[in-house]
């Protein structure tokens, strides 16, 4: 019974996981573009008047990592915290830390739509201010950076002491875990080359990997052995 109900768990944990996946995707990398453009705030401001709809999808796409995130990392503690508490709770932290940004990411896309539709305020002086709304935007996903690593560093101890998966899918997941954080604390440094998505390579493996593992297979016996 008491496995039974781990593998519940873990798929209620994997669906938020592929949830957060999918809309981080669809977001980020579809409609994030469309609208937002690096340092050209008068095309941010005219994509924002011309293609509404897509900026209210790129919200609402926000709107579900936050919850999709904050979800998924509830099931996982749920799942992970009889195994390990204090890994369970980092991960629980962490990945809620990491919604909360997106939080912050959210309020300033809020406001820059309704800045862009304002009537109250001078064309002339909306520029200016949609470019800081904007740079918000992109900051607080590049800080974010540190906790999308950082939530997957005890979700690898945890798979690999535990052996509550494969042991492999673990290690690709402290390898992911670690590639975000280079990652992050290189761009901070201001070092910029095409060859830095491969850092987090074996984090979006590892992650789909335990998508598909929560999903078909749930979670090991807690006795169970590689």
């Amino acid at each position: 019974m008491e496995q039974q109900q781990a593998i519940r768990t873990a798929r209620l944990a994997g669906l938020w996981y592929l949830l957060l996946a999918i809309s981080g995707m669809l977001g980020f990398l579809l409609f994030h573009s469309q609208i937002f453009v690096k340092d050209n705030p008068a095309q941010i401001l005219n994509n924002l008047i011309q293609k509404e709809s897509v900026a209210s999808i790129r919200l609402v796409m926000e709107l579900i990592i936050i919850v999709s995130q904050s979800l998924a990392a509830f099931y996982f503690y749920q799942l992970f915290v009889k195994r390990d508490a204090t890994a369970a709770l980092a991960l629980l932290i962490w990945g809620t830390v990491n919604a909360v940004l997106i939080t912050i990411s959210a309020i300033s896309m809020s406001v820059v739509i309704d800045l862009a539709h304002n009537s109250t305020i001078a064309l002339q002086e909306k520029p200016p201010l949609i470019q800081v709304l904007s740079n918000i935007i992109g900051e607080v996903w590049s800080v974010g950076g540190l906790f999308f690593g950082l939530w997957l560093l005890p979700m690898g101890h945890i798979v690999i002491k535990h052996k509550t998966m494969p042991t492999w899918l673990g290690y690709t997941l402290l390898l992911g875990g670690l590639g975000y954080l280079l990652q992050t604390f290189l761009k901070s440094a201001g070092y910029q080359n095409s060859y830095l998505g491969l850092l987090v390579m074996p984090a979006t493996i590892g992650e789909l990997w335990m998508i598909v593992y929560l999903l078909v297979w749930g979670i090991r016996p807690e006795k169970a052995r590689v």
